[in-house]
């Protein structure tokens, strides 16, 4: 096998110095970050396009680039009806949550919690949203590390600490708009790094139809699986259905992604982002897509796992990468900094959305007297901090398992309770305060039992179904062999003794259904509760609420751009040069708090 050539350290280099260069640039340029708004969210300025990309790079983590190609090569292309999901998540995404949350004109999702029903249930979210996020952020930042480990024999914890470095420096000196414009450069990297692997595949292997050829006769190509058994790992339903909730309590109402489309300068263009994004989700599922099938044809007759040459599924990229571009100098290092390039996205939007939910809801409610440039200090002194803990959680990172899997169902174990949350707000005019805290409470118990029951009794081979490996053709040069008549399958011992009777069917739930489960009951024990403590005798504000002009307003947007666009700029004539929020929603609360502080007990806080 190859190794890193100078030439690879250098490409490597270039992409962190890029980064780091933008949030250089976005720390001075324009006056550099006055305020708390311009740091946390890009003075509500940004366009359509670098936000969408910006939306694609950021869960588009190294995690997809080392994991998704694994997942194709040992399960099959089953994972590409995630497409149909990924439609169905931005769908939702534009049209329930981001009318509501962009109308108010928040800075931080939980405020919502706190303007529809109370402050427990606000501060509730922020810390479950500070567990999820820091814990989602230490796999994303050790993956990469891993590979880099794997591939070129760097130094495991000089590569998680390099990582944090880079990402927390340009996030606490350049703000969102830093954060952005680095993940517009990285989805330009991760594509160009995913391209040279499959370019060189389909060279290797003489053409696209042997590498369909292959991956169609070794049972790659299971498409379609209609199998309504939720206990299944992926099927068609599985996918579409829990892969649609985990998504949308990620696109929806998850802080890293809402502050981004949120600082979308109109409404217009926060759709437009979203929907924008949606053909990059796509273009890089199907990369990712290419890339496991390319795995699946360069080594369908000697498996590198089976035959000890990786050490995990996660591996294998970087294994491929250096098999066939060896001879290449700085490619390898480009495929790297595409795997890294994912990172540094998903890991600098969490620190920034961290930043702004621990300023947002933990000390602007409770320190009001605060200047806006004492805030935009405090901000920057969040960002840094939290760059510390994910660096600090990326070694407990190191403890846990598959990759993919684990971060996927944190999100689901946690994002489901809150998407259950949100929905109860948005679309019940009943729920109450009551109804949604003992809604969220046991969405979000019953969530963990399975999640965490399902690490410790993982799902058998027969509920996973992993496809059948070989390792027929090592002793000869990779290729020579064209089909396996008898391939040597991986063989799983588990004790049957050992596993309690709810292992084998609570526990063996699809861990896409997690977060389907978490929502659901939130919901349904929310409106239950709401219901039985008198939900309906209240009146909700229908600017909380989704309401058919939400939707109506789609279709007439052209008459409505400019009389929404003369309110606002009407509204900002009364605004004080340096406090409150350029949103009308919140002249009630902020305004009055920063204008009259000898009343700050009266209002409602």
């Amino acid at each position: 096998m190859g190794r890193f050539t100078v030439w690879d350290y250098v490409v490597f280099a270039a992409m962190l110095l890029v980064s780091a260069v933008i949030g250089i640039y976005y720390a001075f340029a324009g006056g550099g970050q006055k305020t708390s708004k311009d740091f946390l969210m890009g003075g509500r300025s940004m366009s359509a396009l670098p936000v969408a990309l910006s939306l694609t790079a950021s869960f588009m983590s190294a995690v997809t680039v080392l994991g998704t190609p694994a997942e194709i090569y040992h399960y099959g292309a089953i994972f590409c009806v995630f497409a149909i999901t990924y439609g169905l998540v931005v769908l939702c995404s534009a049209e329930i949550f981001l009318p509501v949350f962009y109308r108010l004109g928040i800075t931080s999702t939980y405020e919502y919690l706190e303007l529809r029903f109370n402050k427990y249930l606000r501060l509730c979210g922020t810390v479950l949203f500070i567990i999820q996020t820091t814990l989602y952020t230490g796999i994303v930042i050790y993956a990469p590390a891993l590979a880099l480990n794997q591939v070129t024999g760097f130094d495991l914890w000089g590569a998680v600490v390099a990582t944090g470095v880079v990402c927390t420096f340009y996030c606490t000196l350049g703000g969102l708009k830093a954060v952005v414009w680095t993940d517009v450069f990285q989805v330009g990297i991760m594509v160009a790094g995913f391209s040279s692997v499959i370019i060189r595949a389909v060279v290797v292997q003489e053409g696209i139809e042997r590498i369909v050829n292959d991956s169609y006769y070794g049972g790659r190509l299971n498409f379609w699986d209609f199998n309504p058994n939720p206990l299944q790992r992926h099927t068609f339903w599985t996918i579409v259905i829990g892969g649609t909730f985990t998504w949308t309590g990620i696109y929806g109402v998850n802080q890293s992604q809402v502050q981004r489309y949120i600082a979308c300068k109109s409404r217009f263009h926060a759709k437009l982002a979203l929907y924008i994004n949606l053909v990059g989700l796509w273009a890089i599922l199907a990369c990712a897509a290419l890339c496991g099938l390319s795995l699946y044809s360069i080594y369908k007759d000697c498996d590198p796992w089976m035959s000890k040459q990786v050490s995990a599924f996660d591996q294998l990229m970087p294994y491929l990468v250096l098999d066939i571009l060896r001879d290449f100098p700085g490619v390898p290092g480009l495929f790297v900094a595409c795997a890294y390039s994912g990172t540094l996205s998903t890991v600098s939007s969490s620190i920034n959305a961290l930043a702004a939910v621990t300023v947002e809801d933990l000390v602007k409610p409770y320190f009001r007297s605060l200047s806006e440039k004492k805030l935009s200090w405090i901000s920057m002194g969040t960002s840094l901090f939290y760059g510390g803990v994910c660096i600090a959680m990326a070694a407990l990172a190191s403890l846990l398992g598959a990759l993919l899997q684990a971060a996927l169902s944190i999100f689901g174990m946690v994002g489901g309770p809150l998407l259950g949350l949100f929905s109860l707000g948005i679309l019940c005019s009943f729920a109450n305060g009551i109804g949604a805290f003992v809604g969220l409470v046991t969405g979000f118990v019953i969530s963990l039992w399975v999640g965490i029951g399902a690490q410790i009794y993982p799902p058998l081979p027969e509920r996973t179904r992993p496809l059948s490996l070989s390792i027929a053709g090592c002793n000869l040069t990779s290729g020579n062999l064209t089909t396996t008549e008898n391939p040597l399958t991986t063989v799983f011992n588990t004790p049957a003794a050992e596993r309690p009777a709810l292992a084998d069917n609570w526990y063996s739930l699809s861990y896409l259904y997690f977060s389907t489960l978490g929502t659901l009951i939130t919901l349904a024990v929310g409106i239950i509760v709401s219901l039985l403590t008198g939900g309906l005798k209240q009146k909700a504000d229908p600017k909380f609420l989704l309401t058919k002009e939400d939707f109506l307003s789609n279709f007439s947007r052209f008459k409505s751009e400019k009389p929404e666009k003369v309110e606002v700029l009407n509204w900002k004539q009364f605004t004080a040069a340096d406090e409150g929020t350029d949103n009308p929603a919140f002249s009630h609360i902020e305004m009055d708090a920063a204008s009259n502080k000898d009343k700050v007990n009266g209002l409602h806080i």
